[in-house]
């Protein structure tokens, strides 16, 4: 868990909803999501909130075992067309799985895939599930170039997926991350736009400064917030930072700028890409 309060990522889960369930109303839900190209808008709202409800059923239950989506009840979405009815079970949804993530506490065994088996880790992935996939029905409606993200939010975004990424190729010895170890080569993630705060973070070293550097080692690589000279930079406002990095914005966006070995910032993001 980061220093952020296992009750923010609970109301995130929740307010992250709200917006996504706004760039909703009134859209086409058969329309193609350009960053989620198999999955159509409506298809991009299931998926979100069957999320929601396995997490939550798997932090309500304290499942010590993986459970199947399709076991969860309601997870497949209103079985017919209806915006309203998709409308009203998103919000449900949310609220189910951020109620029982309140319920049970932070430290509350549950559960997971990852490195962290509590009910803090799953309210603090479905925050940033619920974040990147709020970003994909932007692109499908043509609002991701007013796309914002609250500072602190989009900082902790980034800081879980290195830790993800870190927690996959530590585990997987066909991780394709693992292909960049060596080198002694690095990315720097620049925010031009300012810190985010002492307390945000979850990264050896964080600190106010919403930079990060990425580095590739001889037996893999790690990561931590801190502002030095690397082989490649990606620069720019902390929202499409973060875009860029999950692979929700090109790298060539105006906003941004790329400085130094271009080649190695994409390879990170082919490897990497999650979300």
């Amino acid at each position: 868990m980061t220093s952020w309060g296992h009750e923010r990522y609970c109301d995130e889960v929740v307010g992250q909803t709200a917006l996504l369930r706004a760039h909703l109303a009134g859209a086409d839900l058969g329309a193609t999501v350009p960053t989620c190209p198999d999955w159509t808008l409506r298809q991009l709202a299931v998926h979100v909130g069957e999320s929601h409800r396995w997490a939550g059923h798997i932090v309500r239950t304290g499942a010590t075992e993986e459970v199947a989506p399709e076991d969860v009840a309601g997870t497949q979405g209103p079985a017919d067309g209806d915006p309203a009815a998709l409308d009203a079970w998103l919000a449900e949804g949310a609220e189910l799985a951020a109620g029982a993530f309140r319920a049970a506490g932070a430290d509350a065994p549950a559960w997971s895939w990852a490195w962290e088996h509590t009910a803090g880790f799953w309210a603090r992935r479905m925050t940033h599930e619920t974040l990147v996939h709020r970003a994909d029905a932007a692109a499908a409606v043509g609002d991701l170039g007013t796309f914002e993200v609250a500072r602190d939010l989009a900082a902790d975004a980034i800081d879980e997926w290195l830790e993800i990424v870190r927690f996959g190729q530590r585990t997987d010895p066909d991780d394709p991350v693992r292909e960049l170890w060596g080198g002694g080569r690095s990315i720097h993630l620049h925010a031009t736009d300012g810190g985010v705060g002492p307390d945000t973070g979850a990264g050896a070293g964080a600190g106010p400064g919403a930079e990060w550097i990425v580095e590739f080692g001889d037996d893999g690589f790690d990561w931590r917030r801190g502002h030095e000279k690397a082989t490649v930079a990606l620069r720019g406002p902390l929202t499409q930072v973060l875009l860029a990095f999950y692979r929700r914005l090109p790298a060539e966006d105006g906003r941004l700028e790329v400085l130094g070995e271009r080649g190695l910032l994409d390879a990170w993001l082919e490897r990497a890409s999650f979300g």
